[in-house]
């Protein structure tokens, strides 16, 4: 059947033979690159950014090459309120957000989407390496890529408009098929951390909105051992950069347990203190029937991170994670995304992360 479809078109490799692909097999597709910069720069540093004329131009010229119409569309009013706003206010808040899992629900899946539905088109295309079999979403075959845990946020509705072309496909393979068709970004590097802070120092941004706020360091005993300049700089598990002077006692390094934003203090200690057995996460989105009994199955904490065998159970209308063995590092604000071997049942929001007892 013939659809027509959306291909959002980021300027990168991925986008670019998703599209193709997408034409390939015979879909009436039109390309759109999303504006979600107000002041995008000409270059991007490095490898890092996606919101840069350059990026512009390189998803045009893919666009003349696959033989599509395609067109720019400014949502950077909407990303700055929905992802950038959200990003800050969340490091604010004490919690480590997640914008691409942000980007995904209130950008792709939801302003993108609505539109394309609401001009007649059938489905959105993307890059993302994942894969959709009969509306269920499921790993990529490339594990290194597999992007599957940023795209849970999305509903069932969502997903029923949505295709995914590369989740059988490697990004080396990626990456050749893009040179066999004559695309310039074959070589392209990959966009690398957050996308809208081009220079990868997230502190700076983060200071530059908030303000410095000093506050202390304190052990587990309440000690303090030096000062921060914002808590908003920290995340769980962190190591490097703490500033102390002075070395714990048994010579071992230390690491952030915790980020308290109504006292501005943040907690350090032992790295086995990072310790959590059970999570409680809101905001559950299922793919999935949603289970009406504990639920034996998998769990990933953060992006490309580890999975862990658990145990999974509804209270009320938050989700309740039990691990099999303790993980370490666990965010509030990152999300916990359920599987059945790779298929995807379901994801929630991470609220507390309760840890193992001493």
């Amino acid at each position: 059947m013939t659809l027509r479809v959306l291909a959002a078109m980021s300027g990168g490799v991925d986008s670019a033979v998703a599209a193709a692909r997408a034409a390939e097999a015979g879909h009436e597709v039109t390309g759109v690159h999303l504006a979600l910069s107000a002041n995008p720069k000409s270059y991007r540093t490095g490898a890092r950014g996606c919101c840069t004329l350059e990026d512009a131009r390189d998803a045009r010229r893919a666009a003349d090459v696959i033989g599509i119409p395609f067109y720019v569309w400014d949502m950077a009013e909407r990303f700055d309120r929905d992802v950038v706003q959200d990003f800050v206010s969340e490091y604010a808040a004490g919690r480590t957000p997640n914008p691409c899992l942000r980007c995904n629900e209130k950008i792709k899946f939801s302003a993108l989407l609505d539109r394309a539905l609401a001009l007649g088109f059938d489905a959105v295309c993307t890059g993302h390496h994942a894969r959709l079999d009969d509306g269920v979403l499921r790993r990529s075959v490339d594990l290194a890529k597999d992007q599957s845990y940023v795209l849970a946020v999305c509903t069932k509705e969502q997903l029923a408009h949505a295709m995914f072309p590369l989740g059988d496909t490697t990004k080396a393979e990626v990456r050749r098929e893009a040179d066999r068709r004559g695309l310039a970004v074959a070589d392209k590097p990959d966009s690398h951390d957050i996308c809208f802070i081009a220079d990868g120092d997230t502190r700076g941004f983060l200071a530059e909105r908030l303000g410095a706020e000093k506050g202390p360091i304190v052990d587990t005993s309440g000690e303090v051992l030096g000062e921060h300049d914002g808590a908003y700089a920290y995340t769980i598990g962190q190591r490097h950069g703490l500033r102390l002077g002075r070395p714990a006692p048994d010579g071992r390094p230390r690491y952030v347990l915790d980020i308290s934003p109504v006292t501005n203090t943040v907690t350090v200690g032992p790295r086995e203190a990072l310790d959590v057995h059970e999570i409680v996460a809101e905001r559950p989105v299922w793919l999935a029937s949603p289970p009406d009994e504990p639920l034996a199955c998998r769990v990933q904490l953060r992006a490309h991170g580890e999975v862990y065998d658990c145990t999974a159970r509804l209270d009320g209308d938050l989700l309740r994670v039990t691990l099999d063995r303790p993980a370490r590092g666990v965010a509030a604000g990152q999300a916990a995304v359920l599987y059945a071997g790779d298929r995807v049942l379901g994801s929630a929001t991470i609220a507390v992360a309760e840890h193992s007892p001493a």
